[in-house]
């Protein structure tokens, strides 16, 4: 009797080591999947919040001939978007943006202008005016649209919209520039003082032709 009982303790023993075996296996294995999952949430999140760009397709502008024109027309062109004055320190970045604009636009490329009169009143002129210095002094081919406001409650929709882009708030002077992808969405800003012929904005724009 005393001897079946020991192999009884010992295969009583057995079992539980078995038994805590696979307890122990079963909270490595929750914990590895605990783990995992922040990992996989981090990536939604940074996907999520790719997707939050402002978009920009269904707002409509003006052009310097008063026709109504909406955005949405531009789908499936890479855009970039420039408050533009004839009488800032800037103002000569007219030329880079012509130039720009003649390398790229056979491959879907858009530039859209708006004068604008809110920094030191250096866009006094009217519509045909500011057209008029553009084509005469620059050259410009791409497409001058209406005089817009950029700053305080009456600014534009365009720039309501525009301004939400990271690092997020209102334009700062003439010439900031504002990238926009084939389906609408703003996806870079550049302050004032960058170039349109400079890397930092040209490698966006053929990164974004070819997407």
């Amino acid at each position: 009797m005393l001897k079946y009982s020991k192999i009884n303790n010992k295969k009583m023993i057995r079992i539980t080591i078995i038994i805590l075996s696979i307890v122990v296996l079963m909270l490595i294995s929750n914990y590895t999947r605990s783990v995992s999952k922040p990992k996989i949430s981090n990536i939604m999140n940074d996907s999520k919040i790719n997707n939050d760009n402002p978009n920009i397709s269904d707002i409509m502008v003006k052009t310097m001939d008063s026709k109504d024109v909406s955005l949405s027309e531009y789908k499936g062109k890479v855009l970039m978007i420039v408050n533009v004055a004839s009488l800032c320190g800037n103002t000569p970045q007219y030329e880079g943006l012509e130039r720009i604009y003649e390398k790229y636009k056979d491959k879907g490329f858009e530039i859209l202008a708006f004068p604008c009169n809110d920094f030191g009143g250096q866009e006094p002129g009217t519509n045909e005016e500011i057209k008029d210095f553009c084509t005469s002094k620059y050259k410009v081919t791409f497409t001058l649209f209406d005089k817009i406001k950029v700053l305080g409650d009456d600014k534009s929709t365009l720039y309501a919209r525009l301004i939400q882009t990271e690092p997020a708030g209102d334009v700062k002077w003439n010439f900031e520039k504002f990238l926009i992808d084939k389906n609408g969405n703003v996806v870079s800003r550049f302050k004032s003082k960058i170039k349109p012929e400079d890397t930092e904005i040209t490698t966006v724009i053929e990164n974004l032709l070819i997407q």
